[in-house]
């Protein structure tokens, strides 16, 4: 296992945060050396065990993975669970489906976590950071500091709360389903100083150097100063960060408020010298019409390394109560537009 891989979803914290917004965790050394996070979830089609990011083991060790999800199993059977629902952190190659294969698992029909996203490498200096730009990008995060955007961050649970506010606003304007603030609550109150929001706001009266951005003119022709943009909610762990959440005003389509906010935090995460920058979350190149697809092109726009891990995987402990599942899960993609 990549330790650099070894991410925040298999940490104890994540294991904290999921009992504080009501799930049972279990957190056990199956064998030596190898520490697997369990979180027991009931929804309306019945319990299943997720394993989220992993688990962390030697995959090609195949006593080491048989011994392990033979534990799995029977932990599952014994909290009375449908399935067991598992993403290792292993990026979608023939081999490592194999790998994950000899588990008796098949791919599940709903995704757990991001499966596809991009990784920035912070060791690079600044100066090469931004030449792996798209052109586009490069432009916007320029014509930011033209504007004087201002980016802030802190963590605060009365910013935590606004975030949460801003959130619904856009869920509402993009038809998604928020965390709900017991989610973010927990963030702040587990993550403590390794949650951070950033936001962006207009420092002064904006009329964006020359060119008409204000579609909606919300002060008659600009956009007055201390207006809020657009925030971000990100989480470190060990030498990564992730992007993980963001929302944006009802004005945060007027300037580039998204780039100013994440080009600040990759150089701060990077004087922090934290390794990796997850950006947490792109649609499958396969798919042009997934609901990610807007946010995969601000964020491939930011150069990196882009990372397919292997699709959610199930091993199903009751066959005809997993077989509703799969149907209502398979709807609800659909819905959701995320195929």
């Amino acid at each position: 296992m990549n330790n650099e891989e070894g991410n925040f979803l298999q940490s104890p914290e994540w294991g904290k945060t999921a009992e504080k917004v009501g799930h049972r965790v279990i957190l056990k050394e199956i064998v030596s050396g190898v520490t697997v996070l369990m979180i027991i979830k009931d929804a309306k089609r019945g319990r299943y065990l997720e394993i989220p990011g992993g688990p962390l083991l030697d995959w090609k060790n195949r006593a080491l993975v048989e011994s392990v999800f033979a534990e799995i199993k029977q932990i599952a059977k014994a909290e009375h669970c449908v399935f067991i629902r598992f993403r290792p952190q292993l990026q979608n190659t023939p081999e490592n489906l194999q790998l994950v294969a000899q588990t008796g698992a098949k791919p599940a029909p709903f995704h757990l976590h991001a499966q596809n996203t991009v990784i920035l490498d912070l060791r690079k200096p600044e100066s090469e950071l931004l030449s792996d730009m798209r052109r586009q990008t490069r432009y916007e995060v320029r014509r930011a500091e033209k504007l004087k955007l201002g980016v802030k961050s802190g963590n605060s649970k009365a910013l935590f709360e606004e975030f949460h506010k801003v959130q619904l606003e856009t869920a509402k304007r993009q038809n998604f389903i928020p965390p709900n603030l017991d989610e973010l609550k927990a963030y702040h109150d587990i993550f403590k100083e390794h949650a951070t929001i950033y936001y962006v706001e207009t420092t002064t009266n904006l009329t964006a150097d020359g060119k008409k951005i204000l579609e909606g003119k919300p002060e008659g022709d600009y956009l007055p100063a201390s207006t809020k943009l657009n925030y971000g909610l990100f989480l470190d762990y060990g030498g990564e960060v992730e992007y993980f959440e963001a929302a944006s005003t009802k004005y945060g389509h007027l300037a580039p408020g998204a780039y100013a906010m994440l080009w600040q935090a990759i150089k701060d995460y990077q004087s922090k010298k934290l390794s990796r920058f997850n950006l947490w979350g792109i649609a499958p190149p396969s798919q042009p019409n997934h609901r990610y697809a807007k946010v995969t092109t601000f964020k491939t726009g930011f150069g990196g390394e882009q990372v397919e891990y292997i699709p959610a995987q199930d091993i199903v402990i009751d066959p005809l109560k997993y077989r509703i599942t799969k149907i209502i899960e398979e709807l609800r993609k659909k819905i959701r537009h995320l195929s």
